[in-house]
């Protein structure tokens, strides 16, 4: 299943001010392959998961396109079309913090198995569960009686249960320990392997590099850099994203310094200006992203200066 978005951008009105979460966003995830979203917490990564599934608030306003498969926009589909057609079927969800996606009053079991039925899958919650790590006795748990990354492992099994082509995985890594998520990256990479599309949204670099193809880079609602993942994670041109990748513990752990803009306060140009050591008067205008959106990349790339 593929997706292709573009110039997805979306803003919350709030009392005094407008929350600019995503900006003229344009990327594709493709069948067999996964794309990862990584960025400081606050840029608007979940947001965008959200838009695709018209999971927002009602005082959001959501502009550009995001066709799947060449057909349905998710953008412009009715709530009714999204939900009965689109989430769980072809279009699957990990949430961030399960547990609250989790009924307190039901067993693993009965919602895993709920799913799958209202769903219309044949697929056996043992199963699933089993693919996730999860033991046959674990599903007969309620969710108090789960751990963090246990409750996760089952969000992600319920996430399959309609056998979705397409799987966007906000941060599906949260409260495991390194073990847990290397095995959940290993699953959401054999989901792949299999043909899926596969959306990662993740503050895990290490997390990204186990599992993704491509990685895109987003900073105060805008994707910065976009490209294979072995080129972003080690010759990264948008200076954000080496600060990203340098910030880690097994590089340099050398912290990006200043904080990020507010989404109500975003300056007109280039909202790392401020952080950057290369900022110029060129600055002040937005750059196209044509592989980085940088007026003074690290490094130039001749395919992208071609494009």
């Amino acid at each position: 299943m593929k997706l292709d978005v573009q110039g997805l951008t979306v803003s919350f009105r709030i009392p005094g001010a407008t929350v600019r979460a995503v900006t003229d966003a344009s990327f594709q995830v493709r069948p067999g392959r996964c794309l990862a979203l990584v960025g400081e917490s606050g840029c608007g990564k979940s947001v965008l998961a959200h838009a695709l599934l018209g999971l927002l608030p009602g005082n959001a306003e959501v502009s550009g396109s995001a066709v799947l498969d060449g057909e349905l926009d998710l953008v412009a589909a009715a709530p009714a079309v999204l939900a009965k057609k689109v989430r769980g079927r072809r279009v699957g969800l990990i949430p961030q913090s399960p547990a609250t996606h989790l009924t307190p009053v039901r067993t693993a079991r009965a919602q895993l198995e709920e799913a799958s039925r209202e769903l219309g899958s044949a697929q056996r919650a043992d199963e699933l569960a089993e693919r996730f790590g999860l033991r046959a006795g674990d599903l007969d748990r309620y969710p108090h009686e789960l751990s963090g990354g246990m409750a996760q492992r089952v969000a992600n099994a319920i996430a399959l249960a309609g056998d979705p082509g397409l799987l966007l995985a906000d941060e599906p890594t949260s409260g495991l320990d390194r073990p847990l998520v290397d095995t959940s990256m290993a699953v959401l990479r054999e989901l792949c392997d299999e043909g899926r599309a596969v959306l990662l949204i993740t503050h895990d670099l290490r997390a990204a590099e186990r599992v993704a193809d491509d990685i895109a880079v987003m900073y105060a609602s805008r994707l910065v850099e976009i490209g294979p993942a072995a080129d972003v994670l080690n010759r990264p041109r948008h200076p954000y994203a080496a600060g990203l990748v340098d910030a880690q513990p097994d590089r340099a752990f050398t912290p990006i310094p200043g904080m990020p803009p507010e989404l109500t306060r975003l300056p007109g140009g280039c909202a790392f200006a401020p952080r950057c050591g290369r900022a110029s008067a060129a600055c002040a205008s937005v750059p196209p992203l044509r592989g980085a959106a940088c007026h003074h990349p690290l490094w130039e790339d001749p395919r992208a200066a071609s494009a």
